[in-house]
């Protein structure tokens, strides 16, 4: 998945924003909350929430280390570029998926109710 299909995909999700933080960094957003962050460029580098009871499990495995910063709050990212490329699309679409589904859901419902999902 490129960059313009990473934007594509998670500005289909209702209430999704992007924002560029910190110079370089594309974050997506729900409510002002970030759940997936990558490249401004390309998305070969990338963090997003996953669920508190499979982030070890993640974290064990080739692809995902604990997330600079927000590791302790269940993110992960990619080890590498490489780790990025070896990885399904369809699951990292389901992993985005799920980590807006993760940060929507944990919005005050006035939050939810100004950004029309309430």
């Amino acid at each position: 998945m490129n960059i313009e299909e990473l934007r594509m995909y998670c500005l289909s999700m209702p209430g999704a924003t992007e924002d560029i933080k910190w110079g370089a960094d594309l974050c997506f957003c729900v409510g002002a909350k970030m759940f997936c962050v990558t490249g401004v460029d390309d998305a070969t580098h990338m963090t997003f929430k996953v669920r508190d009871d499979e982030f070890e499990e993640l974290c064990e495995t080739e692809f995902f280390e604990p997330a600079a910063y927000v590791g302790r709050y269940k993110w992960v990212a990619f080890r590498s570029p490489e780790m990025r490329a070896k990885f399904s699309d369809k699951k990292l679409k389901e992993y985005i998926k799920q980590s807006y589904e993760l940060v929507r859901d944990k919005l005050p419902k006035k939050k939810l109710k100004d950004i029309g999902l309430g």
